[in-house]
């Protein structure tokens, strides 16, 4: 299912780990089709393995597996991976698709022996369709209801063994009772650069370009740590490349395209650096309310808090406080400004851990 657009952006921001339906369909030629050849996340994979191959040596399905952590990681590839290596076909469907138990029932009534079913975004299932997936998954059965009000009654209907996938990226909002029914519980976090560069070496392989080392490192650099982010700024690279470049993918191409495209050397974009700007150079540093940070960048309380905010504050460059956001002294240094005394993480002129001449701390 697609990711809803971004307030305010219409769902085309450059750096944002969501996909829509065309993106997923551009993705899936990208895709690795087995563990082995499925890059990072080097402990979830190592676990995963030794899951699966117990299990078809038992010559049983495997454990539920929940796969958590933010988007565009690979939890929906990680799905389609264990399918494969089972050798079995995949259900996909997500929470927000089924608003009731009926929906579910159906899904859960048509699946064959040792299918797998992808649930995405499975802390958003309807109540009533929760309560159904805990009897079937530890169970193996659904209760249908026949008739209505005081004459209705459950008729238990068996199911063969399956194994449940399922994707959040808010494992938090998942009630106990279903969470614990996964046997397999994997959290898949963020790429470093190294790996990163593995993945836009690959794609680039399979999109038939020619790309060198050191641009694969600087758009990997520009990435977020997400894979997802990696592919669509090597896709806007190679448009680069293509039309205004002599095609071939080097440091000068990636520098130019991610320039086109308003993505720095950090991977922030205009909204960030509009808030960083506003938080330092109107306010000088904070702290600000959410609101009036907002209201300054022209955009909505609830776009700077959930498609910038998140990004800022996991590289340090903004902080929040109960009194608002505040920039960093890595904001300051990253706008190329000198961040005054006081400001947030900077210590104040005279402090105790001002430091001398000599390298000593005075006070």
């Amino acid at each position: 299912m697609p990711d809803a657009p971004e307030p305010g952006y219409g769902g085309e921001r450059l750096v944002t780990a969501g996909a829509d339906d065309l993106e997923r369909a551009a993705e899936a030629a990208l895709r690795p089709k087995r563990l082995d050849e499925f890059v990072g996340q080097k402990v979830v994979r190592d676990q995963l393995s030794l899951v699966l191959q117990a299990a078809m040596a038992r010559d049983a399905s495997p454990d539920h597996v929940l796969l958590s952590g933010p988007p565009g990681l690979g939890k929906t590839t990680l799905a389609m991976i264990i399918s494969a290596e089972l050798g079995t076909s995949l259900r996909v469907t997500s929470g927000p698709a089924i608003q009731h138990a009926g929906d579910l029932a159906a899904v859960l009534s048509s699946l064959e022996e040792g299918e797998v079913l992808f649930i995405d975004e499975i802390h958003r299932l309807a109540r009533p369709a929760e309560e159904l997936l805990y009897v079937a998954m530890e169970d193996f059965r659904v209760d249908v209801v026949v008739g209505k009000g005081a004459g209705a009654s459950a008729i238990p209907l068996s199911l063969p063994p399956f194994t449940v996938v399922g994707a959040t990226t808010r494992s938090g909002l998942l009630p106990a009772p279903l969470r614990d029914r996964f046997g397999f519980t994997g959290h898949l976090d963020f790429y470093d650069a190294a790996e990163l560069e593995r993945v836009i070496l690959r794609s680039a392989g399979l999109l038939g370009v020619e790309i060198q080392h050191g641009a694969a490192h600087e758009i990997a650099g520009r990435s977020r740590g997400t894979p997802r982010i990696a592919n669509r700024l090597l896709r806007r690279v190679r448009d680069w490349a293509q039309v205004r470049g002599d095609g071939v993918l080097d440091l000068r191409a990636a520098r130019a395209a991610l320039e086109v495209y308003e993505v720095d050397p950090i991977g922030l974009d205009r909204l960030d650096r509009a808030v960083l700007n506003a938080l330092c150079r109107r306010f000088g540093g904070g702290p600000v309310g959410l609101g009036t940070l907002a209201m300054t960048v022209g955009e909505e309380p609830e776009t700077v808090e959930t498609v910038a905010e998140p990004y800022l504050v996991r590289e340090g460059l903004v902080s929040r406080t109960p009194r608002g956001r505040v920039a960093t002294a890595a904001a300051w240094q990253h706008l190329g400004l000198e961040a005054p005394a006081g400001a947030w993480g900077v210590p104040a002129a005279g402090s105790l851990f001002d430091v001398d001449a000599g390298g000593d701390a005075t006070g």
